[in-house]
């Protein structure tokens, strides 16, 4: 925890992942509410198909998940937030011709359920 999802439309040629979740670790990490930075995992899902309001072209949005243990208040959530979209913005292209959206939303995992075991 947390778990950092990005999925995105791949007419978003050539984004630079790589830097993009080193900055997004990073911030996270100098959280307060996140206690030990190995516990980031971050990864990209490219959505195959996928659409953006009814045009055909022209349109693709980046959104990003963090999935965070439940318990958090409000604050600390779109601290969060900022964070992931503070990083982002940190290495983003420009989308010429393009409409594109980067959102985010965090999402609570609930302590009952889930499991982690180091290995």
């Amino acid at each position: 925890m947390p778990h950092i999802i990005v999925e995105y439309t791949p007419n978003l040629q050539n984004l630079p992942f790589d830097a993009m979740l080193a900055s997004v670790n990073q911030r996270l990490a100098e959280s307060p509410e996140v206690a030990d930075e190995a516990d980031l995992k971050a990864r990209v899902i490219p959505a195959e198909h996928y659409r953006v309001g009814v045009a055909d072209s022209g349109r693709g949005f980046i959104h990003v998940t963090i999935r965070i243990m439940a318990g958090r208040n409000e604050q600390a959530k779109k601290d969060f937030s900022q964070r992931v979209v503070d990083g982002m913005l940190e290495h983003m292209p420009a989308f010429d011709g393009m409409t594109v959206h980067l959102s985010v939303d965090v999402v609570d995992m609930e302590w009952g359920s889930y499991r982690k075991v180091k290995l």
